[in-house]
């Protein structure tokens, strides 16, 4: 939680240069005392906040999870019945969450391994959640698509969006646009769908 100032919690100071350092080094690159560093505290310091570095991969990870599932099912019930608009709004979601945090997303499909078995049970578990909601979507969008066929036109969209740490190359607003079209796109060719007009 922020504080009242608005500025960033000590704790989320800490995920945030965790992150950060973990995409950048790898989990197993990092220490305890390199995040502490990285916020201004020592490490010992650190222990006042999260019970090591362990259970700071598993604060992201689980939290990576629930934010892209119960932001996705709000923008869903946003689009009020109307499955095209449902998953414009899951695919702009999507990405927008890709460019603001390409270090979350790397150590998500980098580190996911490293958590304990309950912690893993939980991740996979939002995961499948979050992956049924776009499943649900484009079999409603798309009447007689079977599920597993949308299931993996979903994986495929988000292998498709998650490559934004290593295919970012334009500017945010621009990037943003190519990728949701290209998304839309792949979504399309999987669905047996003539690929749709996008409003400017």
């Amino acid at each position: 939680m922020s504080e009242p100032d608005g500025k960033p919690s000590r704790r989320e100071q800490i995920l945030a240069a965790a992150a950060d350092l973990f995409a950048g080094a790898g989990f197993g690159g990092v220490s305890v005392g390199d995040i502490g560093s990285a916020v201004g505290i020592s490490g010992p310091a650190l222990y006042k906040h999260f019970a090591g570095k362990d259970a700071i991969l598993a604060e992201l990870l689980v939290g990576i999870s629930e934010e892209l599932l119960r932001e996705g099912r709000a923008r869903v019930a946003l689009a009020d019945g109307d499955p095209v608009t449902a998953l414009q709004a899951l695919v702009d979601w999507h990405v927008s969450f890709a460019l603001d945090h390409p270090a979350l997303i790397t150590i998500q499909s980098r580190d996911l391994d490293r958590l304990t078995e309950p912690e893993r049970r939980r991740v996979r578990g939002l995961q499948h959640d979050y992956v049924e909601t776009w499943v649900d979507v484009l079999r409603r969008r798309s009447p007689g698509l079977d599920a597993q066929r949308a299931r993996a036109a979903a994986h495929a969209a988000f292998g498709l969006i998650n490559s934004t740490p290593h295919s970012a190359r334009l500017g945010r607003s621009e990037m943003m646009r190519l990728l949701g079209d290209m998304a839309v796109a792949a979504l399309d060719a999987a669905t047996d769908r003539a690929p749709a007009q996008r409003a400017l």
